[in-house]
């Protein structure tokens, strides 16, 4: 397996923020819907840089026409978004939605309802909100930003977002749009391009080993027998993060070093 000993200038959070973005690239003209703060400053990232046709929200009902620094209100209305509009391309599959996961598991199973038994969970999560529309109708990556067995888990308590498992077990109109192309962790980047479609490491952060990650998931993940490092953010990238898009550095309370 392979491990890390390189040093670079830019943080872990940075490369989470670079590895976020990078699920947009030359995505086109589709709607970014980051949730979370490391994914929202990548796809801002991503709509300066290498995706300039990408489509970004206020979060609320308007399309915005610049990229603020996080925290900031947008001064540029470029469209009028609402809420049945808004679904109407969710459900088309021209949106790129990057969720979180309280639990994930090997085929890309989601969880953020409950935690336990669903006639009697221990704890009471958000509920499944719009996952599971999420999942059968447009790709959807996910941002976990504490990777631990306690969420990277063998069987999710309650499925909310649809792995390729039981995509594939629904048949073609649950798998015409269904697609996961990423899970990004604070450890490393993951998708499902493997043969039965389970989790496949793909690259690490620096810092980081694949025994760190094996150790941190509660099942068998694919690991290839090299491993690449997640790569690493241009002198440019650094500076639309650190000077445009969070000069604040509110992605390092995400990600602390």
């Amino acid at each position: 397996m392979s491990g890390s000993t390189a040093t670079t200038t830019a943080t872990r959070a940075e490369y989470c923020v670079v590895a976020c973005a990078e699920a947009w690239r030359d995505a086109g003209e589709v709607l970014a819907s980051p949730m979370g703060t490391v994914p929202t400053i990548g796809a801002r990232l991503a709509k300066l840089t290498f995706s300039p046709d990408l489509l970004l929200t206020d979060g609320e009902a308007l399309l915005i026409g610049d990229v603020p620094a996080v925290g900031a209100k947008s001064e540029v209305a470029e469209g009028w978004l609402p809420y049945r509009q808004h679904l109407t391309m969710t459900a088309t599959g021209r949106r790129h939605v990057m969720m979180g996961a309280t639990q994930i598991d090997r085929h890309g199973n989601q969880n953020i309802s409950c935690i336990g038994d669903w006639a009697a969970p221990k704890r009471q999560l958000l509920g499944v909100r719009g996952a599971p529309l999420n999942t059968l109708n447009n790709p959807t990556s996910y941002w976990i930003p504490r990777h631990s067995a306690r969420v990277f888990v063998e069987r999710v308590d309650m499925v909310c977002g649809v792995g390729y498992d039981r995509a594939a077990a629904a048949g073609p109109a649950a798998t015409r749009y269904h697609r996961i192309p990423d899970v990004i962790s604070n450890l490393g980047v993951f998708d499902f391009e493997t043969p039965d479609r389970t989790m496949r490491l793909r690259s690490l952060h620096p810092g980081v080993t694949a025994e760190e990650v094996v150790e941190a998931t509660g099942f068998a993940l694919t690991i290839p027998d090299e491993v690449p490092y997640t790569r690493e953010p241009t002198a440019a990238e650094l500076r639309l993060i650190r000077e445009v898009i969070d000069p604040k550095g509110v992605r390092e309370r995400e990600v602390p070093a």
